[in-house]
């Protein structure tokens, strides 16, 4: 079998005697047995260079590494697993020649490769073993750390029963497991913030990402907060801090995790090749929301359109080594990868979402021109999601359109006529809520929805007035309107959920922002924005 690394140099019987470990067995019970211990120190003394061993758990070394005087460099043995309720069920043992501790690296490697253990042997110039450092990984504590690296003892006294203590170690990490798998039904995540001044205010950025998981049926078990200048190239955070990240996660038995900003399609594919947790953006967050709500097939035509326009650069982006030429009958020819298949299967796909769209486009367009024609006034409802519109909606117009204390309750745009105090008729329309930074294919994609916006004579700005982020709520629907080109258009600014917050609240909002109270549940102030809505319609 081939020895790991480089071993230019090494005379014949070196190398021999690095082969002959390969046929050596450790007790099971043992972490390293003191034979194999005075055999790496002396063939390490020897040829002044750090020398390892990877073994299972039956004792048998299925890898012999070289390395150089001041560092070993591993074999790919796969990712780090995406459950921390088991560990690898490899240790890695090798030598020091300077009788150092365990570093930096050999800690890294124990917690990305998941390790049963990672011990350093101290070796002296004469090849004799010295004291051994043992770390391992700690389960999920109040204390958040992360290994306990025990005191140094001597290579024929470590005193240890290892398969027992394996057990037992694992035990603890399955009962952490167990912990975490109590929310039933849920995926579990970790949220990542990069935030380029610490002065920065995060607390809403936070809040709404963590809504954002509430709706989509994630539970956010820890949430991280990185302040840096820009964001790191690969890793968005950074290689150090993903991989505390990542450890801390597979500690919490995380499913995946999410970022708050945008990733680029290399960043995913970085990312995706360091750890097995499924990593998502906002986006992709919202996306899948979008995706669980769509109910009408007009709705699930915009999601699937926004959907592949977002995943159709990332399949661009995949690693080359995702291509392999398709055979078989109808396969041969050209030699069309996979990854061209799919990308040429993906913008086929959206020509055709496209066209469809269009065809929604143009009928919306012909039902307004109709509305037109019978003069009948549009008053539509715009406003953050979850500030209660459908439910205003409802309140309004009798109906029983879907409400949820959830984002992106209602996806598809409901329009009732309803009668104003003076006889006249409105057509009064429920719309998709906004959301800040809103992804660009998401509004490209519900552009036949958003241009129902454009026949409104009013727009009925509905606001969560009890939401302490209401006037962020406020300039992030203007900065929406502005993009749709509808900043002119008439609007009304209702402060609604009065009936949440107290008497004095409500003026202090009402005094801010220059809106109407009312209570959709109660309809205490309906008659105010009824006379409100006729006061801005055309005579």
């Amino acid at each position: 079998m081939k020895i790991y690394g480089n071993i230019t140099g090494l005379k014949p019987g070196i190398i021999k005697r690095l082969q002959r470990l390969y046929t050596r067995k450790i007790p099971p019970q043992s972490l390293v047995s003191s034979e194999i211990c005075d055999a790496l120190s002396v063939i390490s003394a020897e040829i002044n260079r750090q020398i390892g061993i990877i073994v299972d758990r039956r004792g048998k070394i299925g890898w012999v590494v070289a390395g150089e005087n001041h560092r070993i460099i591993l074999p790919d043995i796969g990712r780090a697993r995406a459950s921390f309720a088991r560990l690898r069920g490899l240790r890695f043992i090798h030598t020091h020649l300077n009788g150092e501790a365990l570093t930096h690296d050999d800690l890294t490697d124990l917690r990305l490769l998941s390790f049963d253990a990672v011990a350093a042997i101290a070796v002296d110039k004469n090849g004799d073993s010295g004291a051994i450092h043992i770390a391992h990984l700690l389960p999920g504590n109040s204390e958040n750390r992360l290994w306990e690296v025990l005191p140094p003892v001597a290579c024929n006294d470590i005193g240890i029963d290892f398969t027992a203590f394996i057990r037992e170690l694992e035990s603890e990490f399955t009962r952490t497991a167990g912990r975490a798998r109590e929310i039933k039904e849920k995926e579990r995540a970790i949220i990542i913030f990069v935030l380029a001044d610490r002065k920065r205010e995060s607390a809403f950025e936070i809040a709404e990402l963590k809504e954002l998981c509430r709706t989509a049926g994630v539970f956010v078990e820890d949430t991280v907060v990185q302040f840096r200048g820009e964001s790191d190239r690969s890793y968005v955070i950074g290689k150090g801090k993903l991989e505390d990240v990542v450890l801390r996660g597979m500690q919490k038995g995380v499913d995946l995790l999410i970022f708050s900003c945008n990733l680029t399609p290399s960043q995913v594919r970085a990312i995706g090749n360091f750890t097995e947790l499924r990593v998502i953006d906002r986006t992709q967050l919202i996306l899948d929301i979008f995706a669980q709500r769509a109910r009408s097939s007009d709705g699930k035509l915009q999601v699937e359109l926004a959907q592949l326009r977002y995943a159709l650069p990332r399949l661009i982006e995949k690693d080359t080594a995702l291509s392999r030429l398709t055979g078989g009958i109808g396969g041969r020819g050209p030699g069309e990868t996979k990854l061209e298949i799919s990308r040429r299967r993906a913008r086929d796909r959206i020509k055709l979402l496209e066209r469809e769209i269009e065809r929604i486009s143009r009928q919306r367009m012909e039902q307004r021109k109709r509305r037109r024609e019978k003069g009948i006034p549009v008053a539509s409802l715009i406003g953050y999601t979850n500030a209660g519109k459908s439910t205003l909606f409802n309140t309004l117009t009798r109906s029983s359109v879907l409400v949820e204390d959830k984002l992106f309750a209602t996806l598809d745009p409901t329009s009732r006529r309803l009668r104003l105090p003076d006889g006249r008729d409105v057509i009064l329309t429920d719309t998709v809520g906004f959301i800040r930074d809103i992804p660009e294919d998401l509004m490209a994609a519900f552009r036949a929805t958003f241009e129902e916006l454009n026949e409104a004579s009013v727009l009925v700005h509905v606001v969560d007035a009890s939401n302490p982020d209401a006037g962020e709520h406020i300039e992030s629907v203007k900065r929406i309107l502005s993009e749709l080109g509808l900043a002119g258009v008439k609007t009304l600014l209702v402060l609604n959920k009065t009936d949440l917050i107290d008497e004095n609240e409500i003026e202090l909002r009402k005094r801010e922002f220059q809106g109407i109270p009312m209570s959709a549940l109660s309809r205490g102030g309906a008659a105010d924005l009824l006379d409100a809505i006729r006061g801005q319609l055309p005579t």
